[in-house]
């Protein structure tokens, strides 16, 4: 499916939890394979592509800081957590013919690069796709902070934070059917409202470096694609 993309280079935030798929636990093999294919048509359109993936099918820091372990602790395991799940997704892509690299914000050299800024950009002007894990490499942060700083280290062009919804709405349209969805709002309307479609430090990050994003359901069918495409998609942040 030959695309004629708008952007030349992006970075998508995906969700530990969007790997789960129908399963309880760990990651759903249908999924990533899903994943996998769309990925490898934008990056077969010559879209310059980095990822951002959570942990949180398989340990959440802040939920087992809850229950009594050290929260510096949970967020480790939380950070090794998103390189199983960069692995996981690297393995797909490679599988499908996409050259792809994960890089490390923690040293796991024996599977995976560690993070040089520099390095990536090489990487993603070769056409490979890179995988960011560990989050910033840092407990305390989230990965939606790692993803907006990934963006504006690598000079994304749009970040896209991709969830379970179509966008953002007024109110959760799961519990409020009157909830109504932007097309467009703003950083500060975001925050403001308490909005919660991602940690505010993440916003206010993107909001200070003029980093626009994108909240889409990537569990529609093709909605990467058409959204790298230039389609209206979702919901846009930005000024």
């Amino acid at each position: 499916m030959p695309i004629a993309p708008a952007y030349q280079r992006i970075l998508v935030k995906l969700s530990g939890e969007a790997l789960l798929g129908d399963e309880d636990y760990g990651i759903d093999p249908n999924v990533i394979q899903r994943l996998a294919a769309e990925i490898k048509i934008v990056n077969e359109a010559d879209v310059e592509i980095g990822i951002v993936i959570g942990g949180g099918n398989i340990f959440r820091g802040a939920g087992l800081a809850a229950s009594g372990i050290d929260r510096v602790t949970g967020d480790h395991m939380g950070m090794l957590a998103t390189v199983i799940n960069s692995l996981a997704l690297q393995d797909a892509l490679e599988s499908c013919g996409v050259t792809t690299r994960v890089m490390s914000a923690i040293s796991v050299r024996d599977v995976c690069e560690d993070y040089i800024r520099r390095r990536a950009v090489r990487h993603l002007e070769k056409k490979r796709v890179v995988i960011f894990a560990a989050g910033i490499g840092n407990p305390f942060f989230t990965t939606d902070s790692a993803a907006s700083l990934r963006a504006i280290e690598i000079g994304a062009d749009l970040m896209l934070k991709a969830t379970k919804v179509d966008g953002i709405y007024t109110g959760d349209p799961v519990t409020n059917p009157d909830a109504t969805r932007f097309d467009h709002i703003t950083y500060d309307e975001v925050i403001a409202r308490k909005l919660e479609v991602m940690d505010t430090n993440a916003v206010v990050l993107c909001r200070d470096q003029s980093m626009p994003i994108r909240i889409f359901n990537m569990f529609k069918s093709e909605a990467l694609i058409k959204l790298v495409s230039g389609d209206n998609i979702g919901t846009l942040v930005s000024n």
